[in-house]
Protein backbone atom coordinates (compact mmCIF):
# COMPACT_ATOMS: atom_id res chain seq x y z
CA UNK A 1 0.00 0.00 0.00
CA UNK A 2 1.37 3.38 -1.02
CA UNK A 3 -1.03 6.27 -0.93
CA UNK A 4 1.63 8.87 -0.26
CA UNK A 5 2.08 10.72 -3.52
CA UNK A 6 3.86 13.84 -4.62
CA UNK A 7 0.74 15.86 -3.91
CA UNK A 8 2.54 19.17 -4.46
CA UNK A 9 4.53 18.27 -7.55
CA UNK A 10 3.02 20.80 -9.95
CA UNK A 11 5.31 23.56 -11.14
CA UNK A 12 3.07 26.48 -10.28
CA UNK A 13 1.94 28.47 -7.29
CA UNK A 14 -1.11 30.55 -6.44
CA UNK A 15 -0.09 34.23 -6.06
CA UNK A 16 -2.34 34.38 -2.99
CA UNK A 17 0.27 32.28 -1.19
CA UNK A 18 2.94 34.95 -1.44
CA UNK A 19 1.30 38.33 -2.08
CA UNK A 20 1.22 39.08 1.64
CA UNK A 21 4.96 38.38 1.86
CA UNK A 22 5.58 40.89 -0.90
CA UNK A 23 3.57 43.50 0.99
CA UNK A 24 5.52 42.85 4.19
CA UNK A 25 8.89 42.94 2.44
CA UNK A 26 8.16 46.18 0.61
CA UNK A 27 6.80 47.82 3.73
CA UNK A 28 9.92 47.04 5.75
CA UNK A 29 12.29 48.15 2.96
CA UNK A 30 10.65 51.16 1.32
CA UNK A 31 8.63 52.37 4.30
CA UNK A 32 7.42 55.93 3.62
CA UNK A 33 9.70 56.24 0.59
CA UNK A 34 13.10 55.65 -1.02
CA UNK A 35 14.79 58.87 0.09
CA UNK A 36 17.93 58.26 -1.96
CA UNK A 37 16.22 57.70 -5.30
CA UNK A 38 13.75 60.51 -4.68
CA UNK A 39 16.61 62.90 -3.93
CA UNK A 40 18.96 61.87 -6.73
CA UNK A 41 16.73 60.86 -9.65
CA UNK A 42 14.31 63.11 -11.55
CA UNK A 43 10.72 61.81 -11.52
CA UNK A 44 10.54 61.46 -15.32
CA UNK A 45 13.75 59.41 -15.73
CA UNK A 46 13.25 55.91 -17.16
CA UNK A 47 15.74 53.06 -16.98
CA UNK A 48 16.25 49.65 -18.49
CA UNK A 49 18.14 46.97 -16.56
CA UNK A 50 19.10 43.32 -16.77
CA UNK A 51 18.76 40.81 -13.96
CA UNK A 52 21.90 38.69 -14.21
CA UNK A 53 23.03 35.42 -12.64
CA UNK A 54 26.48 35.95 -11.14
CA UNK A 55 27.02 32.22 -10.65
CA UNK A 56 25.78 28.96 -12.12
CA UNK A 57 22.61 27.55 -10.64
CA UNK A 58 18.94 26.74 -11.00
CA UNK A 59 16.44 29.56 -11.17
CA UNK A 60 13.30 29.85 -9.07
CA UNK A 61 11.17 32.88 -8.30
CA UNK A 62 11.03 34.92 -11.50
CA UNK A 63 7.21 35.26 -11.37
CA UNK A 64 7.54 36.46 -7.78
CA UNK A 65 10.22 39.00 -8.71
CA UNK A 66 7.93 40.27 -11.44
CA UNK A 67 5.06 40.55 -8.94
CA UNK A 68 7.30 42.60 -6.64
CA UNK A 69 8.18 45.10 -9.36
CA UNK A 70 4.60 45.42 -10.50
CA UNK A 71 3.33 45.83 -6.94
CA UNK A 72 5.44 48.98 -6.63
CA UNK A 73 4.67 50.26 -10.13
CA UNK A 74 2.27 48.51 -12.55
CA UNK A 75 3.89 50.37 -15.44
CA UNK A 76 7.16 48.44 -15.05
CA UNK A 77 7.75 46.02 -17.92
CA UNK A 78 9.30 42.71 -16.82
CA UNK A 79 10.51 40.35 -19.56
CA UNK A 80 11.90 36.98 -18.44
CA UNK A 81 14.46 35.30 -20.70
CA UNK A 82 14.47 31.94 -18.89
CA UNK A 83 11.86 29.96 -17.00
CA UNK A 84 11.85 28.80 -13.40
CA UNK A 85 13.59 25.45 -13.16
CA UNK A 86 16.19 26.36 -15.79
CA UNK A 87 19.87 25.68 -15.20
CA UNK A 88 21.95 28.73 -16.02
CA UNK A 89 25.61 29.63 -16.17
CA UNK A 90 27.28 32.66 -14.62
CA UNK A 91 26.55 35.72 -16.71
CA UNK A 92 23.16 34.57 -17.96
CA UNK A 93 20.65 37.38 -18.33
CA UNK A 94 17.54 36.13 -16.56
CA UNK A 95 15.19 39.01 -17.29
CA UNK A 96 14.93 42.60 -18.40
CA UNK A 97 13.05 45.30 -16.50
CA UNK A 98 12.12 48.72 -17.81
CA UNK A 99 10.26 51.59 -16.21
CA UNK A 100 10.53 54.70 -14.05
CA UNK A 101 13.99 54.86 -12.50
CA UNK A 102 12.71 55.62 -9.01
CA UNK A 103 10.40 52.61 -9.09
CA UNK A 104 13.03 50.22 -10.40
CA UNK A 105 15.66 51.16 -7.83
CA UNK A 106 13.19 51.19 -4.95
CA UNK A 107 12.12 47.66 -5.84
CA UNK A 108 15.48 46.13 -6.79
CA UNK A 109 16.55 44.76 -3.40
CA UNK A 110 13.22 43.20 -2.46
CA UNK A 111 12.80 41.52 -5.85
CA UNK A 112 16.33 40.14 -5.73
CA UNK A 113 15.92 38.91 -2.16
CA UNK A 114 13.05 36.66 -3.24
CA UNK A 115 14.82 35.51 -6.40
CA UNK A 116 18.18 34.83 -4.74
CA UNK A 117 16.72 32.92 -1.83
CA UNK A 118 14.50 30.68 -3.95
CA UNK A 119 17.14 30.09 -6.61
CA UNK A 120 19.55 29.05 -3.87
CA UNK A 121 17.11 26.41 -2.68
CA UNK A 122 16.49 25.19 -6.24
CA UNK A 123 20.23 25.01 -6.88
CA UNK A 124 20.99 22.98 -3.76
CA UNK A 125 18.05 20.69 -4.45
CA UNK A 126 19.34 20.00 -7.94
CA UNK A 127 22.72 19.01 -6.51
CA UNK A 128 21.05 16.39 -4.34
CA UNK A 129 18.83 15.20 -7.21
CA UNK A 130 21.84 14.87 -9.50
CA UNK A 131 23.72 12.95 -6.81
CA UNK A 132 21.06 10.20 -6.72
CA UNK A 133 20.51 10.01 -10.48
CA UNK A 134 20.21 6.45 -11.69
CA UNK A 135 18.66 5.19 -8.46
CA UNK A 136 15.02 4.92 -7.44
CA UNK A 137 15.43 7.43 -4.62
CA UNK A 138 13.35 10.61 -4.65
CA UNK A 139 14.68 13.70 -2.87
CA UNK A 140 12.13 15.24 -0.48
CA UNK A 141 12.02 18.43 1.53
CA UNK A 142 10.81 18.77 5.14
CA UNK A 143 8.89 21.26 7.30
CA UNK A 144 12.16 22.96 8.24
CA UNK A 145 11.22 26.12 6.38
CA UNK A 146 11.36 29.80 7.28
CA UNK A 147 8.10 30.89 8.95
CA UNK A 148 5.71 32.25 6.35
CA UNK A 149 7.87 31.10 3.45
CA UNK A 150 6.83 27.44 3.29
CA UNK A 151 4.85 27.60 0.06
CA UNK A 152 7.65 29.54 -1.65
CA UNK A 153 10.45 27.32 -0.40
CA UNK A 154 8.64 24.12 -1.29
CA UNK A 155 7.98 25.57 -4.73
CA UNK A 156 11.73 26.20 -5.09
CA UNK A 157 12.43 22.57 -4.17
CA UNK A 158 10.16 21.48 -7.01
CA UNK A 159 11.99 23.82 -9.39
CA UNK A 160 15.21 22.04 -8.42
CA UNK A 161 13.76 18.64 -9.28
CA UNK A 162 12.88 17.51 -5.76
CA UNK A 163 9.48 16.60 -4.42
CA UNK A 164 7.52 17.88 -1.47
CA UNK A 165 6.84 16.02 1.75
CA UNK A 166 3.71 17.10 3.62
CA UNK A 167 2.89 20.79 3.54
CA UNK A 168 1.97 20.94 7.23
CA UNK A 169 0.55 19.00 10.13
CA UNK A 170 -2.85 18.70 8.45
CA UNK A 171 -2.39 16.86 5.14
CA UNK A 172 -0.57 13.69 6.20
CA UNK A 173 -0.11 11.72 9.41
CA UNK A 174 3.52 11.33 10.45
CA UNK A 175 3.86 9.36 13.68
CA UNK A 176 7.19 10.26 15.30
CA UNK A 177 9.01 9.06 18.39
CA UNK A 178 7.19 11.39 20.79
CA UNK A 179 3.81 10.27 19.48
CA UNK A 180 4.86 6.65 19.93
CA UNK A 181 6.12 7.26 23.46
CA UNK A 182 2.89 8.99 24.43
CA UNK A 183 0.67 6.35 22.83
CA UNK A 184 2.62 3.45 24.30
CA UNK A 185 3.67 1.70 21.10
CA UNK A 186 3.88 2.03 17.34
CA UNK A 187 0.96 -0.36 16.96
CA UNK A 188 -1.31 1.66 19.22
CA UNK A 189 -0.32 4.97 17.64
CA UNK A 190 -1.09 3.65 14.17
CA UNK A 191 -4.39 2.15 15.33
CA UNK A 192 -5.55 5.49 16.72
CA UNK A 193 -4.37 7.41 13.67
CA UNK A 194 -6.10 5.09 11.20
CA UNK A 195 -9.32 5.17 13.21
CA UNK A 196 -9.32 8.96 13.40
CA UNK A 197 -8.35 9.64 9.79
CA UNK A 198 -9.02 6.62 7.56
CA UNK A 199 -8.44 8.60 4.37
CA UNK A 200 -5.13 10.26 5.21
CA UNK A 201 -1.79 8.65 4.36
CA UNK A 202 0.18 7.47 7.37
CA UNK A 203 3.93 7.44 7.75
CA UNK A 204 5.61 6.11 10.87
CA UNK A 205 9.11 6.86 12.09
CA UNK A 206 11.24 3.98 13.37
CA UNK A 207 14.54 4.13 15.23
CA UNK A 208 15.79 0.56 14.76
CA UNK A 209 15.16 -2.67 12.88
CA UNK A 210 12.86 -4.12 15.55
CA UNK A 211 10.56 -1.11 15.23
CA UNK A 212 10.73 -1.52 11.45
CA UNK A 213 9.50 -5.10 11.74
CA UNK A 214 6.62 -3.97 13.93
CA UNK A 215 5.66 -1.17 11.51
CA UNK A 216 5.72 -3.52 8.53
CA UNK A 217 2.82 -5.46 10.01
CA UNK A 218 0.64 -2.36 10.28
CA UNK A 219 -1.57 -0.45 7.77
CA UNK A 220 0.94 2.31 7.02
CA UNK A 221 1.84 3.93 3.72
CA UNK A 222 5.49 4.74 4.34
CA UNK A 223 8.14 4.06 6.97
CA UNK A 224 10.79 6.60 7.90
CA UNK A 225 14.21 5.28 8.90
CA UNK A 226 15.36 7.92 11.34
CA UNK A 227 19.13 8.40 11.65
CA UNK A 228 19.96 4.86 10.48
CA UNK A 229 23.56 4.19 9.55
CA UNK A 230 24.30 2.89 6.06
CA UNK A 231 24.44 -0.79 6.98
CA UNK A 232 21.15 -0.52 8.86
CA UNK A 233 19.53 1.13 5.86
CA UNK A 234 20.69 -1.74 3.65
CA UNK A 235 19.28 -4.26 6.11
CA UNK A 236 16.00 -2.34 6.35
CA UNK A 237 15.60 -2.47 2.57
CA UNK A 238 16.21 -6.21 2.65
CA UNK A 239 13.69 -6.77 5.44
CA UNK A 240 11.00 -4.58 3.90
CA UNK A 241 11.44 -6.27 0.52
CA UNK A 242 9.29 -3.64 -1.19
CA UNK A 243 6.21 -4.18 0.97
CA UNK A 244 6.16 -0.56 2.18
CA UNK A 245 8.12 2.38 0.73
CA UNK A 246 11.04 3.44 2.90
CA UNK A 247 12.27 6.96 3.56
CA UNK A 248 15.67 7.85 5.00
CA UNK A 249 15.82 10.92 7.23
CA UNK A 250 18.38 12.54 9.48
CA UNK A 251 21.94 13.66 8.83
CA UNK A 252 21.68 13.42 5.05
CA UNK A 253 24.52 15.27 3.31
CA UNK A 254 25.71 15.55 -0.28
CA UNK A 255 28.70 13.42 0.70
CA UNK A 256 26.59 10.43 1.75
CA UNK A 257 23.34 10.80 -0.19
CA UNK A 258 24.51 8.71 -3.16
CA UNK A 259 25.43 5.80 -0.92
CA UNK A 260 22.08 6.01 0.83
CA UNK A 261 20.24 6.06 -2.50
CA UNK A 262 22.21 3.04 -3.71
CA UNK A 263 20.68 0.92 -0.93
CA UNK A 264 17.35 0.92 -2.78
CA UNK A 265 15.34 3.22 -0.49
CA UNK A 266 12.42 5.03 -2.09
CA UNK A 267 12.75 8.49 -0.53
CA UNK A 268 15.44 10.60 1.10
CA UNK A 269 14.31 13.69 3.01
CA UNK A 270 16.75 16.56 3.41
CA UNK A 271 16.07 19.42 5.82
CA UNK A 272 19.09 21.31 4.52
CA UNK A 273 17.32 22.06 1.24
CA UNK A 274 15.31 24.78 2.93
CA UNK A 275 17.07 25.56 6.20
CA UNK A 276 20.67 25.77 4.94
CA UNK A 277 20.68 26.61 1.24
CA UNK A 278 22.94 29.60 0.44
CA UNK A 279 21.36 32.36 -1.63
CA UNK A 280 22.32 32.42 -5.29
CA UNK A 281 24.27 35.49 -6.39
CA UNK A 282 22.01 37.52 -8.71
CA UNK A 283 22.23 41.23 -9.50
CA UNK A 284 20.35 43.96 -11.36
CA UNK A 285 22.53 45.94 -13.77
CA UNK A 286 21.30 49.20 -15.31
CA UNK A 287 21.93 49.44 -19.05
CA UNK A 288 23.57 52.61 -20.31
Amino acid sequence: MNRVGNHLSEKRMDPALYSHLIDLALAEDIGPGDVTSEAVLPPDLRLRAHIVAKQAGVIAGLPIAEAVFRRVDPSIRFTPFVQDGARVEAGTVLAEVEGPARSLLATERTALNFLQRLSGIATLTRRFVDAVAGTRAVILDTRKTHPGWRALEKYAVRMGGGQNHRMGLYDMILIKDNHIAAAGSITEAVRRARAAHPDLPIEVEVKNLDELREALELPVDRIMLDNFDLESVREAVRIAAGRVPLEVSGGVTLERVAALAATGVDYISVGALTHSAPAMDISMEVLK
